[in-house]
């Protein structure tokens, strides 16, 4: 029992997920809230274009 305590206690691979996972998901909410941030310009410029298409046809 003693032996498999110290090995888990020198084992350090499961840190490294978590904190690759922790900046998965900070990268994530960063660019959600970008995107949220720019939402009407991006529905603006789809809908201009959407409009310029309709009119040209």
């Amino acid at each position: 029992m003693k032996i498999l305590l110290n090995r888990l206690k020198q084992e350090e691979d499961g840190g490294h997920l978590i904190e690759y996972a922790l900046v998965a998901g900070v990268i994530a909410l960063g660019a959600i809230a970008a995107l949220t941030l720019v939402k009407t310009q991006i529905v603006a410029a789809f809908t201009k274009v959407s409009t310029t298409l309709k009119a040209a046809f």
